[in-house]
């Protein structure tokens, strides 16, 4: 019989706070009720912003706090074979494009249709949808201009995935806290965040795309993470769907607010994990602070 599995998988690009504690902590109480295991996996695919230093305080927090994970560790900027692998499977269908525009000018295409009167779409993070307008080039035009060394990105078709799935749709199974058992059937959106990067020359991979990944070479059954990646799992089972890949089940927890009532960011040293601990709170401390207690 296969455990049950469930990762904690933090970027390592800033410090530790509460709302990762409680991600972890949940993450491990939920597994250790299951009698499943937990992974820790280092989401670093931005290699500018994530650093050793971070990584290893992201190691020094956890054990600090409790929480045992299985080794190794998977580190996504040591798999970027297998990222590329499926983006070739995508590129393969016909479903991603080669996209040329700069942030410049998808900003002046914005500015222009807005100043017309017209409201442009935002995904629910309430960043602008990608224009598309290179979907119209012709293969030749792409080829021609991606040899060039023109730089691009690859973004999904998303309207052309979509169309593609078999009829009924996409849905993820979403669970109430520990009740797996009645977990409810979501619809999936994900034209709500339009035509989406899932490589750059200087990244060779997304969040959207590693994380679908990692999560079935990992035979992650349970993605335990916060509300405001609920979202996010409409792109992913799309992903999912054409990759061939299977849907975990799914449990978005409640995000820990800050003193100002606003979602935590890693900037905030009041309420990092090695502060709290420099000032001398303990791990039954930090266990009551999000409720765990």
């Amino acid at each position: 019989m296969t455990l049950l599995t469930f990762r904690f998988a933090p970027s390592p690009n800033g410090q530790l706070h509460l709302g990762h504690a409680y991600s972890a902590l949940l993450n491990q109480d939920l597994a250790r009720q299951a009698g499943g295991r937990l992974l820790l996996r280092i989401e670093d695919i931005d290699l500018t912003r994530c650093t050793p230093e971070f990584e290893q305080g992201i190691y020094r927090d956890l054990a600090w706090l409790g929480i045992v994970w299985e080794t190794p560790v998977r580190r996504q900027s040591d798999h970027f074979a297998d990222y590329e692998a499926a983006l070739q499977k995508l590129v393969a269908k016909d479903l991603v494009y080669p996209a040329f525009m700069s942030r410049g000018e998808i900003r002046a295409h914005i500015v222009e249709h807005e100043t017309a009167g017209k409201p442009w779409p935002r995904d629910p993070d309430g960043t602008p949808l990608y224009p598309g307008l290179d979907k119209v080039l012709s293969p030749g035009e792409r080829r021609r201009r991606m040899h060039s060394g023109e730089p691009f990105a690859w973004r999904l078709d998303v309207e052309k995935a979509v169309a593609a799935l078999p009829p009924g749709g996409l849905s993820w199974r979403e669970a109430e806290r520990g009740n797996w058992a009645a977990a409810q059937e979501v619809k999936a959106d994900p034209q709500m965040w339009g035509d989406v990067i899932l490589a750059r020359k200087d990244i060779p991979t997304s969040y959207h795309l590693s994380v679908v990944v990692d999560d079935a070479l990992q035979e992650v059954s349970h993605v335990v993470r916060g509300r405001d990646l609920y979202h996010a799992t409409g792109m992913q089972r799309l992903l999912q769907a054409h990759l061939g890949l299977p849907a975990p089940l799914y449990l978005h927890h409640r995000l820990i607010d800050g003193p100002d009532g606003r979602k935590l960011a890693k900037s905030n040293r009041d309420t990092g994990l090695s502060a709290l601990r420099e000032n001398g709170a303990t791990p039954a401390d930090i266990r009551r602070m999000v409720g765990l207690g």
